[in-house]
């Protein structure tokens, strides 16, 4: 066995943000760590999901032993429905972070029932030659994890996602002593988050938003209405607190806000006070001073509940004069425009909208800043280091941080892009090769809408140039064509009859094209439609140099 080779296989998360996935193999033996999803870019028209492109793993099918998550984020369990359908292998993961994707998978039909095994941190698993920990690390979600992966070759410990919050509202401290005592027995490998590597200091205290909450709660005479990601258990927790102490009611509104408080309540790790509960169509008729809102949509996603409720559009409630809207969460770059649109409706209406940086805060990041990766550095004093989960400027700025580890036994640090392999055996550690690696873009949700690339350039297309349809009747009997050509355009120019001169002329050209071609090739369509597509491009291109979708359309009469 001394001469087998261990890999860290990239294969999302790196030079992104999200489709975090990682497949560590020995011999004939893979584990992948986390599977997720990330939101389309703008120039992703139509798209509704980006997953990662699993054909490294379906190639080498027969060697996937596992599936480990870290925690319940989208950017890290959002492709287990894809992965599932595609790979049967157990998911291991806590009871919450399972129960998220137990909902998620509820949209999906798979063939076969989901291996679901639940762990709880310190517990070790072991799984073909590995052997994994689970390590409690604070995040912006309950439940999160990082595993220290036991290889023959050495320890791996890959972080997941985390901060070194010292009063974590649930009292569940990062399980630092673990990770320091990994790093005296000495670990291999360090694979640690690079989120916040830009931010100077420390990340402040989950515990930093209460007294902001409290002086918006003390403030107050109206509703007070608050959105933030329906997975901050910590923050959903301090409003229904806040609400109990303040003599308020709680409507809690939104799909996923009701679920995940569901999920994370049956599992205690949620309490809600008895009574404090408000059916979502009561919540208008009791006065405003004795209601709080929960509600998810702070990313003004064009339907969920917040946006509905901008606009006046929601079945149940409706922000008045004097209301209080919190926006309790990041900004993420891209939604800024559909943010700032809610907002203004809000303002509009006459509501107070709280968002964006203030002292003290009215959001925290789930993620370290400097200090803290500078501390798990420190604590793990790895041989080898990858940064992971960031775009590659932080990946770069987290690898300098490494630098001074250079006398603590840090061998070297790689930069990978989603993609590479990082080999180590007993000579060292080195990039070697490739796998294949790609997005794969599913449409309305569903794993069997897959939007294929030439797709998405069409819409590029449509959006950027516009469609032009020439219509030409042919007679079935003769081939003969039985009146002038007509021209449809979208988002082009405008119609041929309104008087276009192009389009006019385009009908001459469509003519004349048909006038040279062999009675032959007038029978045949497919040649008619790619012979009429090339002169009518050539001659569009020459007039006006934009280059729009043509799509000829033969009618048989």
């Amino acid at each position: 066995m001394t001469d087998q080779k261990l890999q860290v296989v990239a294969l999302g998360g790196l030079g992104e943000f999200g489709m975090n996935m990682t497949a560590i193999r020995y011999g004939e033996d893979i584990i992948v760590v986390d599977s997720g999803m990330m939101f389309p870019e703008a120039e992703l028209l139509g798209v509704d999901l980006v997953m990662p492109d699993l054909t490294f793993l379906k190639e080498n099918q027969a060697q996937v032993r596992a599936l480990f998550l870290t925690h319940g984020h989208e950017d890290h369990i959002g492709a287990v429905p894809y992965f599932l359908s595609e790979i049967d292998v157990p998911v291991y993961g806590t009871a919450f972070t399972l129960a998220l994707v137990d909902r998620r998978l509820e949209e999906y039909e798979l063939e076969r029932e989901p291996r679901f095994i639940k762990i709880k941190p310190k517990q070790i698993v072991e799984v073909g030659p590995f052997k994994i920990e689970f390590i409690h690390v604070t995040h912006s979600i309950v439940s999160a994890v990082a595993l220290a992966i036991t290889t023959p070759l050495g320890v791996i410990i890959h972080t997941g996602d985390f901060k070194v919050d010292p009063t974590p509202t649930d009292n569940e401290l990062f399980d630092l002593h673990t990770v320091a005592d990994y790093g005296k027995r000495g670990v291999l490998l360090l694979l640690s988050d690079s989120t916040n590597s830009d931010r100077p200091g420390y990340t402040e205290s989950e515990r930093a938003v209460q007294p902001r909450m409290e002086d918006i709660f003390t403030r107050s005479e109206k509703r007070v209405v608050v959105s933030c990601f329906s997975s901050s258990i910590h923050r959903i927790q301090l409003v229904l607190d806040l609400a109990q102490e303040y003599g308020r009611r709680v409507a809690v509104i939104g799909r996923s806000m009701v679920s995940v408080t569901e999920i994370a309540h049956s599992l205690g790790l949620l309490t809600i006070p008895d009574g404090i509960l408000l059916r979502p169509q009561d919540a208008m008729d009791l006065p405003p001073g004795k209601v709080a809102i929960l509600i998810s949509g702070t990313q003004g996603e064009p339907m969920s509940a917040l946006s509905r409720v901008a606009v006046d559009n929601h079945k149940h409630i409706s922000v008045e004069k004097g209301d209080t809207v919190v926006l309790s969460s990041r900004i993420i770059p891209g939604n800024e425009k559909a943010i700032f649109r809610m907002i203004d409706h809000m303002a509009r209406r006459g509501a107070d909208v709280m968002y964006g940086s203030m002292n003290p805060p009215l959001h925290v990041s789930g993620h370290g800043s400097v200090e803290e990766m500078k501390l798990v550095l420190n604590l793990v004093r790895p041989r080898y280091f990858v940064p992971i989960h960031g775009e590659y400027r932080q990946l770069a700025k987290h690898a300098r941080l490494a630098e001074h580890l250079r006398f603590a036994g840090l061998e070297d640090s790689f930069l990978l892009d989603t993609g590479d392999i990082l080999e180590i055996d007993h000579h060292g550690a080195r990039k070697n090769g490739r796998v294949q690696v790609g997005r794969v873009c599913i449409d309305s949700g569903s794993i069997d809408d897959v939007v294929q690339e030439v797709v998405i350039r069409d819409r590029r297309h449509l959006s950027e140039d516009g469609i032009v349809l020439p219509i030409i009747a042919i007679n079935r009997h003769t081939g003969r064509v039985e009146s002038l050509p007509e021209i449809v355009s979208r988002g082009f120019a405008l119609a041929a009859e309104d008087g276009s001169e192009v389009l006019q002329n385009a009908r001459q050209v469509v003519a004349k094209t048909l006038e040279g071609s062999s009675q032959e090739e007038k029978t045949d369509w497919g040649v008619m439609k790619e012979k009429i597509r090339a002169d009518l491009k050539r001659y569009i291109v020459k007039e006006t140099a934009r280059r729009p979708l043509i799509m000829p359309v033969i009618l048989e009469v």
